[in-house]
């Protein structure tokens, strides 16, 4: 029988929150979420706390600075830098003192190595992705850098069962040749599937805790996702089109995050989000009482555009469908 990194019905949040202040959003994150709790990121708190120059504070030997409001490679660790690195201690801090005493599984993000490549740009302009040695080299440092933020996390929080999300929006662009140059004129060209496969399957072997691999885009290459290992695939259910890959990906035991509940609008009802999950489960073939072993429910993505009262009530109707499917 299968193992899981996490409860029988349970929900958690993607990842993003509205708002600058990490103790409240944290304290947030484990009221609302106590089976499967996570290290919220607060994007508004401005450079280095959005998701490229927070996934860039993991490479190793790999500094990058900003240069006319994006993310290039640099020659050496500056002020930029130094300052996303400060972002992150203050949420490991921020971390401990809620997490005081918390035994469970937690969950922890960070941006996967070909968001990172399609995002920042090399010292003499470009993406990092033209070179695809380079964007190698970013998935080599990034498993070194995540490996040892996994061992810190642990260290603050010694009761936790540590989870990693490795987000990559960017990835189905990646594969499809859909990046845009510099100038927007053109697009780099596409990575070959096995080398993008290779490289998520070291982080996921290297980093020392179950993975879970997250897209929110269009076209999500899940049989790709299933083949590295990780213990999960999270997507959002509304651009679920193909079924017959996620078919196979949760027959061979790969756990699904659903994206279930909309980042924006009037809160769902629980009994709709359980509904959707199930839906999607009988439609796949499965046996109801897989469902809620396998399966965590989410938000679609990240709630930093949300108001503070809708990211609540949408982590709570994640939570609330999730109990529902237990008891079914």
């Amino acid at each position: 029988m299968t193992e899981w990194a996490w409860g029988r019905g349970s929900a958690t949040g993607i990842g993003s929150l509205p708002g600058t202040d990490i103790v409240d959003a944290t304290k947030m994150v484990f009221g609302e979420l106590p089976g499967l709790p996570y290290l919220p990121e607060l994007p508004a708190r401005g450079p280095g706390a959005d998701m490229i120059g927070r996934g860039a504070a993991f490479l190793t030997g790999l500094p990058v600075e900003l240069y006319a409001g994006r993310w290039r490679v640099a020659a050496r660790a500056g002020r930029d830098l130094r300052r996303t690195r400060d972002l992150l201690e203050r949420d490991l801090d921020a971390l401990a003192d809620v997490a005081d005493g918390y035994t469970g599984p937690l969950k922890v993000q960070a941006a996967g190595p070909w968001t990172l490549a399609a995002s920042i740009d090399l010292a003499v302009g470009g993406r990092l992705l033209r070179d695809h040695g380079a964007a190698r080299d970013v998935a080599a440092s990034l498993a070194e850098g995540l490996r040892e933020h996994v061992a810190l996390v642990r260290a603050r929080v010694p009761g936790a069962t540590v989870l990693l999300q490795l987000d990559e929006p960017s990835l189905p662009a990646v594969l499809a040749g859909r990046v845009p140059t510099e100038s927007g004129f053109a697009t780099l060209r596409s990575v070959e599937g096995s080398t993008v496969e290779s490289s998520l399957r070291d982080i996921v072997d290297g980093v020392g805790a179950p993975v879970v691999l997250h897209c929110c885009a269009d076209d999500v290459p899940v049989a790709l996702l299933a083949r590295t290992g990780a213990a999960a695939v999270s997507l959002d259910l509304t651009r679920a089109d193909d079924l017959d890959p996620l078919g196979e990906a949760i027959d061979a035991g790969v756990g699904l995050f659903a994206g279930a509940v909309p980042t924006t609008g009037i809160r769902p009802a629980s009994a709709d989000v359980a509904d959707r999950v199930d839906g999607l489960w009988r439609r796949l073939g499965f046996p109801d009482e897989r469902l809620a072993d396998q399966v965590v429910i989410t938000p679609a993505c990240g709630l930093a555009g949300a108001t503070p009262v809708y990211d609540r009530a949408a982590l709570a109707a994640c939570v609330e469908a999730g109990h529902r499917l237990a008891e079914r």
